[in-house]
């Protein structure tokens, strides 16, 4: 005899890799979904140097300081120089960190050709877990020591929805998402993003908490903008659901940044909602 046939005989909810990772998932908002873990989840560049390499670098192979930071020697050499497969030949023989090790030399000995303390007789860290948040993440949630970086990449449908929010999204806007984990569950997000103003590019880090409303948006890097780490627009975005975030109106800077923030949260969105 058969009971509860409702139970029994309804469909089974597929599990999100955020339950797998954790049976505390259902404390959580629903929008903290994370995406499955697959070896095709990674940057354009991830990809290309994989191939090219044998091996996937960590974000500071091209960031100064992990996913969505400025870019840094390496990185420009490799934008410079198309940003193709065939880009890390146009560059092998250069030296971008100026540590005397050529950039080829230094990527087939598993060194970073992005950093100066970082040569083939002496690798370093660069490749391990725990090196690749940046350090303002880190300040983010003091006290936590272990994160779960993912690379969100867009797909024609994440692209599609984000139009749908209001928002223009494409490759390019492509990053890394940082899950700091407490007692093996999600606290929260991290996400650093550039924007832009007149033509200059300046770095936000926006934070949320575990049912991805903000927490904290401020400036990372504004040398170019110096007028962006003075913005009063930043307090303006705490509390907001990240698909809330208004739209910007105007052309002045702190239209730029409601823009750059928006695009931001919707990229949060829709990689972690649809996953």
């Amino acid at each position: 005899m058969r009971r509860n046939s409702k139970k029994t005989e309804a469909a089974p909810r597929r599990r999100t890799a955020f339950q797998r990772l954790t049976p505390h998932a259902s404390r959580l908002t629903a929008a903290l979904l994370l995406w499955s873990c697959t070896a095709s989840a990674e940057p354009a560049f991830a990809r290309m140097y994989k191939a090219e390499y044998g091996y996937a670098p960590s974000c500071n192979a091209c960031h100064k300081d992990g996913g969505g930071t400025p870019l840094n020697a390496y990185g420009q050499e490799f934008k410079d120089a198309g940003m193709s497969a065939g880009s890390f030949a146009k560059i092998a023989s250069k030296d971008a960190d100026g540590d005397g090790a050529a950039n080829g030399a230094e990527a087939q000995a598993r060194a970073n050709p992005g950093s100066k303390s970082s040569t083939p007789a002496s690798k370093g860290d660069w490749l391990d877990t725990a090196s690749l948040i940046p350090r303002e993440v880190q300040a983010a949630f003091p006290g936590v020591r272990e994160y779960l970086p993912r690379d969100a990449i867009l797909t024609d449908a994440d692209i599609a929805r984000a139009k749908t929010m209001g928002a223009v999204l494409g490759k390019a806007d492509e990053n890394t998402i940082y899950v700091p984990l407490q007692d093996k569950r999600p606290a929260g997000t991290a996400l650093i993003f550039p924007a832009e103003f007149k033509g200059k590019l300046f770095f936000l880090l926006m934070v949320t908490d575990r049912q991805l409303k903000v927490t904290q948006v401020k400036p990372m890097s504004s040398t170019q903008v110096p007028a962006a780490a003075q913005s009063k627009v930043y307090g303006k975005f705490n509390g907001i659901a990240v698909d809330q975030l208004p739209a910007a109106t105007g052309s002045d800077l702190d239209a730029a940044i409601t823009a750059a923030v928006k695009k931001a949260g919707t990229l949060l969105y829709v990689r972690l909602k649809n996953a």
